[in-house]
């Protein structure tokens, strides 16, 4: 019988000429979110914020998140925003971008993809963009090739309030709801300190301690994620099963295979 094949990304952040090629020789693509390209921290002229407000002023929000000043990010953010007609129109033009890049990237995807949401992603206008063979889920189930998979999307609440952020609770209320899978698939990591910590950004992203209870006792076979772009360990055990970070897509234009 011949292998099956998945295809499987994370943090696109806005590669999508890369993205019309992630199937190319798999039975299906799979995609753990973060679509959208706010601001590419090593190109600083790449993404929603540099289009508006230049490579300049992006570099400086770059070195002040780095620094984890996220008030004066926020401030720096505001004034800029201000110069430009304030909050309105700031989510206008959020918007208008976001569509556009959520456009060419859905046209992008093959038949079958099943995805689901990043933190930087804006669930309420998938449905827009999500055309046949398109599947998105979170806090869902399907069967890929005789496979379970199950999904669950966004990430923890941070200082950067990305737009899908939510509660611990949320969290773990659609882990929860998965149950016994053979494939765990989310944005973000278990609550593993190597899997967490970012050698570049130099600091520990937010996983999730109910994914990782999850994983010790539901034992799926791969537990699959992005949101650390790169990561101190990107694959370990846990316990029975294998955890593996797919990899930064946006950087490496390289789907993660899964074949049995």
């Amino acid at each position: 019988m011949p292998a099956f094949r998945v295809n499987v990304v994370s943090d696109v952040h806005g590669n999508t000429e890369a993205l019309a090629r992630a199937g190319d020789g798999a039975d299906a693509l799979v995609c753990l979110g973060d679509l959208v390209l706010f601001l590419d921290y090593a190109d600083h002229s790449r993404g929603i914020f540099p289009d508006l407000f230049g490579a300049e002023n992006a570099s400086r929000l770059v070195e002040l998140r780095t620094a984890r000043r996220f008030d004066e990010a926020r401030e720096f953010g505001r004034e800029l925003w201000g110069t430009v007609g304030g909050d309105r129109d700031r989510g206008a033009a959020i918007e208008s971008a976001v569509r556009k890049q959520y456009a060419e990237m859905f046209a992008a995807f093959p038949t079958p993809t099943y995805a689901t949401y990043g933190n930087v992603d804006i669930p309420s206008l998938w449905p827009e963009y999500a055309a046949d063979g398109t599947t998105v889920l979170d806090g869902e189930r399907v069967e890929i090739g005789g496979r379970v998979f199950g999904f669950v999307g966004g990430g923890l609440r941070t200082p950067m309030r990305t737009p899908y952020e939510i509660s611990d609770e949320e969290y773990a209320a659609k882990i929860e709801t998965i149950g016994e899978v053979d494939v765990l698939c989310t944005h973000i990591p278990p609550d593993v300190p190597e899997l967490l910590y970012d050698t570049v950004a130099r600091r520990f992203e937010r996983g999730s301690r109910a994914l990782l209870d999850a994983i010790r006792r539901t034992r799926p076979k791969y537990a699959l994620f992005g949101h650390v772009h790169q990561p101190l360990v990107r694959r370990m055990r846990v316990g029975a099963t294998e955890c593996v970070n797919v990899g930064h897509f946006a950087g490496t234009s390289r789907p993660w295979a899964l074949e049995w």
